[in-house]
């Protein structure tokens, strides 16, 4: 018979791999919900005289959806286009922005050339290996020989997703995968756990 101490051992895992998700996933939807309500919230406290409870948050969604329609229309493309070139004139600021934008229309749904492929490389070292988002094709052509080497920029997030280190890979190094781009970032959040018991290499 199996020791009583081994059982009660047995059901207090499983009890903590339930709970440890949920606890977690509450904590940080407590904590996002928390910062975004800060973010304006401070407004409606002077206006009113104290501090109401999710209405920084939900002017914070009402102002993200009113950004949304005026960039997707003409005159407000232009008008955010305007602004972003006052701004892009600031060196640090410039810097910084460009990193940041052009992180977060990888991730847009409209967008669709950004990332081209999800893909296995050899990284950081001879038999270890890490998944990967191939962003670019570019040649290198060496400047005394006419010889031409293709190369294949790919993004290896290294901090959940949205850090990481953009690595130049040749061309016969690069694994492309059967795996779409939003299974990809779905294996990437889950440290791996999604990664499916098979995958098939396509055509890069």
């Amino acid at each position: 018979m199996t020791p009583i101490r081994t059982v009660l051992k047995r059901r207090f895992l499983a009890g903590l791999v339930v709970l440890i998700p949920l606890i977690l996933t509450v904590k940080v939807i407590a904590w996002f919900f928390t910062f975004v309500d800060g973010q304006l919230g401070f407004l409606f406290d002077k206006y009113f005289g104290y501090h109401i409870i999710g209405l920084g948050f939900l002017s914070a969604i009402v102002l993200v959806f009113c950004v949304g329609i005026i960039s997707t229309n003409v005159i407000g493309k232009r008008m955010i286009g305007v602004i972003e070139t006052l701004f892009l004139k600031i060196p640090v600021f410039k810097g910084i922005y460009t990193g940041l934008k052009q992180l977060a229309n990888a991730f847009s749904p409209e967008n669709t050339s950004s990332f081209k492929k999800f893909v296995i490389v050899e990284y950081p070292r001879p038999g270890s290996f890490a998944f990967g988002f191939l962003t670019k094709e570019c040649t290198l052509k060496a400047e005394m020989a006419d010889q031409e080497t293709c190369l294949m920029a790919v993004y290896i997030p290294t901090n959940n997703l949205y850090l990481g280190e953009i690595i130049l890979f040749r061309s016969e190094d690069v694994f492309s995968t059967d795996i779409p781009i939003e299974e990809g970032i779905k294996i990437i959040l889950s440290g791996g756990i999604a990664t499916p018991h098979r995958i098939v290499e396509s055509k890069v």
